[in-house]
């Protein structure tokens, strides 16, 4: 096989647009986001002491849970090379942010704590 034909095939298996595989991977992509957002914006009630903070890393923590549990089952299911429109680095990119957003949502949930404490 020369270099020609390699090429060739491989213009060929590029996928583009969004296939069902990477619509799936990004919808546990925005709940890590949106939990991530909910855990910042929580960690800055907490700071200046607004109660509706704590409802807010409640709900950034069960968002992110649920993101990372949807990008886990994406993950397991998923047969697909990255780069094939399977969703697989989607997947992998949703269980990052999931995983930053239970962080920083965790971090704003126990400054609320520390602030009853006091």
């Amino acid at each position: 096989m020369n270099i020609q034909d390699w090429l060739t095939m491989n213009i060929l298996l590029q996928v583009r647009g969004i296939t069902p595989g990477r619509a799936e991977a990004l919808v546990p992509a925005v709940m890590g986001l949106i939990s991530m957002i909910l855990g910042v914006m929580a960690l800055v009630r907490a700071k200046r002491r607004i109660p509706s903070g704590r409802l807010m890393a409640i709900a950034g923590i069960a968002l992110a849970l649920t993101g990372i549990v949807f990008s886990g089952l994406h993950l397991a299911r998923v047969t697909g090379a990255i780069g094939t429109g399977s969703g697989r680095l989607g997947a992998m990119v949703a269980l990052a942010f999931s995983l930053t957003g239970v962080i920083i949502a965790w971090l704003a949930l126990a400054r609320f704590r520390r602030a009853a404490d006091h």
